[in-house]
């Protein structure tokens, strides 16, 4: 099957959204596009935002490191999205590491000809103000999920999440590994097992491989809520 054309897959892109064609072609006039293997750091914390990227096959995790090196998952990007355009308006440094989780391909829009783009033409930001609005809310929302709630919580509200993507609300397939799991709820793999170990006892989901079935969902939402502990 041919692959999309570069052109096609920006203006699909939710960030660039209503775009015209004439700057669509302004947009494909900048765009430097970067193949990465699997295990590449695309940029590390403190390192200088010079643009920001675009998704554009693969995944990329986001994450930082405590002082120990203990890794805590902050977000994981698919196509078509964006990640590190903060550095857009701020033009400091990334608050972050960027790590690819399998070959992917993103493509990279230099700061200083973007700013110049949005200068010309203010449109070309509207969607971008409002992609970083959501991000903002996402983190309050992880931020509040760490330190407010347990671990049972927060993998109970996770699995709810994941259900309503697709089809089969009662099936969920986890497309990362559990260890990459556990550091983006906020726990260690042998906590996340003993959970998930708990929830499959007591008849809340079924744990097959990569493949989860929610069994019970209303006890998952009380979970989620904290209304129900797990014994």
């Amino acid at each position: 099957m041919k692959s999309m054309s570069l052109g096609h897959f920006i203006e699909k892109i939710p960030l660039f959204a209503g775009l015209v064609d004439s700057q669509i072609e302004l947009l494909l006039a900048i765009v430097e596009k970067h193949k990465h293997f699997r295990g590449r750091v695309i940029f590390s914390e403190g390192e200088e935002a010079t643009g920001f990227y675009v998704l554009r096959s693969g995944r990329v995790k986001i994450y930082k490191l405590s002082l120990e090196g203990k890794e805590q998952i902050l977000h994981i990007f698919g196509p078509g999205e964006p990640f590190g355009e903060v550095a857009v308006f701020e033009g400091r440094q990334f608050p972050a590491y960027a790590e690819t989780l399998e070959k992917s391909e993103t493509l990279f829009f230099p700061r200083k000809k973007f700013v110049e783009l949005i200068i010309k033409d203010p449109s070309m930001a509207m969607n971008m103000l409002a992609m970083l609005s959501k991000r903002l809310r996402y983190f309050t929302q992880l931020v509040e999920n760490l330190s407010l709630k347990e671990v049972p919580q927060r993998l109970a509200a996770y699995l709810l999440v994941l259900s309503k993507i697709g089809d089969k609300n009662d099936m969920v397939e986890l497309d990362i590994a559990k260890g990459q799991l556990a550091s983006l709820i906020g726990t260690i793999p042998e906590t996340l097992s003993r959970i998930l170990n708990k929830m499959s006892g007591q008849r809340i989901i079924e744990v097959e491989g990569r493949q989860i079935k929610l069994l019970d969902r209303k006890s998952l939402e009380s979970i989620s809520l904290g209304e129900k502990l797990l014994v």
